[in-house]
């Protein structure tokens, strides 16, 4: 699990040592923000679009991808429909999402090839 930011940073190394990665992408960007997502006082400021977060996500992906081993999410982002191309883009190569979302984020990953 790539889930702190201490893990993103080593990802090259563990990459060596695992047959692939899953990014818990709530956890990241608690510990990417420095927030605690369940704090309703804090809510303003949990934003899992924030652009660090992603940059976490495809400083994983491309390590885990020199090894030649695959990614995947694990969290809310796999099924927000308006990441998928960013996703796609990140080279993830799996998104982990409930099963009413897997018809709708099909549809957006054909629409989006």
């Amino acid at each position: 699990m790539i889930e702190t930011l201490a893990a993103v940073m080593v990802s090259r190394d563990l990459a060596k040592e695992v047959d692939f990665f899953s990014v818990g992408t709530n956890d990241l960007t608690q510990y990417t923000l420095a927030v605690d997502r369940q704090n309703q006082k804090l809510e303003l400021f949990y934003d899992s679009h924030h652009p660090a977060v992603f940059a976490m996500i495809r400083m994983a992906a491309e390590n885990a991808h020199a090894e030649g081993k695959w990614i995947g999410t694990c969290g809310e982002l796999g099924a927000d429909l308006s990441l998928t191309e960013t996703f796609l883009e990140m080279g993830i190569d799996e998104l982990s999402v409930a099963p009413g979302m897997i018809l709708p984020l099909r549809k957006r990953i054909r629409d989006a090839e």
